[in-house]
């Protein structure tokens, strides 16, 4: 865990390379400045992500230790589609096991 200077958009400053860094890590130069007030610290805890979105492969080459924020990025389209597959698991449930008589009856009311 180590604390880290941002400005909320994704550039934080990389105090060991003394530099402000992109949301994807590389070095940018702020032009025009910034409001010191902006300046924001949090934690960042690094995480192991699986590059391929498979937990059962854990070599090494499809491993990263990405921060929280880079993280969720990476697994975001991965998060959508599990939320739909959800959605939809759970409406073919309900259509296999209700009657759409009480279905019809439920909507009238």
């Amino acid at each position: 865990m180590r604390r880290v200077a941002h400005l909320g958009d994704g550039r934080w400053w990389d105090a060991d390379a003394v530099c402000w860094r992109s949301g994807r890590g590389k070095r940018i130069a702020l032009k025009g400045g910034f409001i010191l007030a902006s300046v924001r610290t949090t934690y960042v805890v690094l995480a192991c992500a699986h590059l391929d979105h498979d937990p059962g492969n854990s070599m090494p080459g499809n491993l990263a230790a990405l921060c929280q924020r880079c993280h969720m990025i990476h697994d975001a389209a991965e998060h959508r589609w599990q939320r739909w597959w959800n959605v939809f698991r759970l409406r073919a449930i309900r259509d296999l096991y209700e009657d759409p008589r009480v279905t019809r009856e439920r909507s009238a009311r």
